[in-house]
């Protein structure tokens, strides 16, 4: 459903957010062993989500990658996948065509729509704090 850049965002900025939640900022080779992700293609992503606002890159000794806990509470889900992937989740066929729309449904059209929207609410109701919370607790994983 999400690109594979969108899955590495994801894992990287929850990541970054649980460290910053305990004062610490993660450099690049941290964040990769952290999230079981090619150094070059987390470099990718990070770069993106710097651009975006999404998180703070610090140069420097004492430098790396911050999300701070009240950025982690305003970013959703939502804001990663509008710069990674821009929201073509939200528009895609649910066969693959090229066009599909109401007016020329493809057959899954209609099951699809419901699918998309239940989507578009979780990304937009979902914070990276909300995510952060389980791995904090050790309920959930991101790493095997």
């Amino acid at each position: 459903m999400f690109s594979k850049t969108c899955q590495y965002a994801f894992r990287t900025t929850t990541v970054i957010a649980v460290a910053s939640a305990m004062g610490e900022r993660l450099s690049l080779d941290a964040i990769a062993e952290r999230t079981d992700s090619p150094k070059a293609f987390t470099a990718k992503v990070l770069q993106q989500l710097t651009r975006a606002g999404i998180m703070e890159s610090h140069k420097g000794p004492s430098g790396g990658f911050d999300l701070p806990p009240l950025m982690a509470k305003k970013i959703k889900l939502s804001h990663i996948v509008k710069a990674i992937d821009d929201d073509t989740v939200y528009r895609g066929c649910g066969m693959g065509l090229k066009a599909c729309n109401a007016s020329k449904p493809c057959p899954l059209h209609d099951h699809f729509e419901k699918i998309r929207e239940d989507l578009r609410n979780m990304l937009e109701n979902t914070t990276i704090h909300c995510l952060t919370a389980g791995l904090e607790q050790g309920s959930t994983y991101l790493k095997r």
